[in-house]
């Protein structure tokens, strides 16, 4: 019976690239795996098709032989360059990915045998005054973790004892599986792949070789760290099972919000309220900065939302760079609560305003966009 062409069997076209052939072929292995229809014949031919078509086509020089000759250019009762089947490829990036799926992740490729291993990187939440970030600091924080049992020395065995081979695996740290057609490793359920188990395990950290306990660090806070900076501790983490080396300890920092300032990367912002009379007459105001309060003058006709810009005020950053600015923004208040007297001389300013433009320009400017807008309605 004539074979069928390899590229009509896998379903893709002639053109198709390295990876729509893994595709196509990894989806028709999945579908027409004997183990999954069992005692179908039909489905272990279709296997067996697609098999010995991606052999031909994942091969550079059989595919070009069979584009050129067909069935001729790779049949060797022909001449042709070689057999389809399990010899000419290289199968195990594609049966990686369907043993994958067909047990659970414990592929072709296979779990690694265990042995020492890296402690895992912990994280720590560092909340800072505003102050603290732009200055620098030095702080104690308490961390838990978990550190190399003393009584074993971390081997998880009984003091005077030692862990032994594995009986399972023998002390590879794989077992071997079989399914249908294909042996496959895993990691050994036993020993979780150190390849040795402890029958005699210590009575202090009951075997696992780590117990958990609180440390104690000192973290020194560059100036100029703001929400979301990291400082690392190398080796502060979780001590490695096995013997293994600790991982790192991250410091996240997060700074508190402030009664009086907000920080925008290196510049800060403060609102300073200021006084009707001052805002209409000028005059100088004491306005805090995080070394001290200084002198801010304020102009006549100043109005709400003006902002006055304190050069090198702001914060040094503490990747390097010049101190940021202090930017103030003032707020005219309207004054409350007011006497008799004070409302008979707010009523007199009033009249002597009335009809003059001149002393309310951004007024005048809103009533006329005001009267053009209804006009054009």
């Amino acid at each position: 019976m004539a074979k069928r062409d390899y590229y009509e069997v896998l379903g893709v076209e002639r053109g198709a690239s390295e990876a729509e052939l893994k595709k196509a072929y990894r989806r028709l292995a999945m579908k027409h795996h004997p183990d999954r229809n069992p005692d179908d014949k039909a489905s272990e031919d279709l296997f067996k098709d697609a098999n010995e078509a991606y052999e031909v086509l994942s091969d550079a020089s059989k595919r070009a032989a069979y584009d050129q000759y067909g069935h001729a250019g790779v049949d060797p009762s022909m001449g042709g360059a070689g057999g389809a089947g399990f010899g000419g490829a290289n199968f195990s990036d594609i049966f990686g990915d369907v043993f994958s799926d067909f047990f659970g992740g414990a592929g072709g490729r296979g779990g690694q045998r265990g042995g020492a291993q890296r402690g895992s990187d912990l994280r720590y939440t560092l909340e800072l005054d505003l102050e603290e970030a732009v200055r620098g600091t030095t702080v104690n924080i308490r961390v838990p973790t978990l550190v190399n049992c003393k009584v074993c020395e971390g081997s998880g065995a009984k003091k005077g004892t030692s862990p032994v081979t594995c009986t399972t695996c023998g002390g590879i740290g794989q077992v071997r599986m079989q399914q249908g057609f294909f042996s496959v490793q895993q990691t050994c359920p036993r020993c979780h792949g150190s390849g040795k188990m402890i029958t005699d395990p210590c009575g202090s950290c009951h075997g696992h070789g780590r117990v958990e306990e609180h440390k104690t660090l000192s973290v020194k806070v560059p100036p100029g760290v703001d929400t979301g900076d990291r400082i690392r501790l190398s080796g502060e983490g979780e001590a490695g099972a096995m013997g293994g080396p600790a991982g790192d300890l991250y410091v996240v920092v997060n700074v508190r919000e402030h009664a009086i300032f907000q920080r925008d990367g290196k510049h800060l912002y403060c609102e300073v309220p200021i006084s009707f009379a001052d805002a209409a007459l000028g005059g100088e105001l004491e306005v805090p900065t995080l070394d001290g309060r200084v002198k801010l003058k304020i102009p006549e006709g100043t109005q709400t939302g003006k902002l006055f810009r304190l050069r090198g005020k702001g914060v040094a950053p503490v990747r390097g760079g010049g101190a940021g600015d202090l930017m103030c923004r003032v707020a005219v208040e309207t004054p409350v609560s007011l006497d008799r007297r004070q409302r008979e001389l707010l009523e007199e300013f009033r009249r002597t305003l009335q009809g003059d433009t001149r002393h309310s320009p951004k007024a005048s400017g809103w009533f006329e966009g005001v009267k053009r807008f209804f006009g054009d309605v």
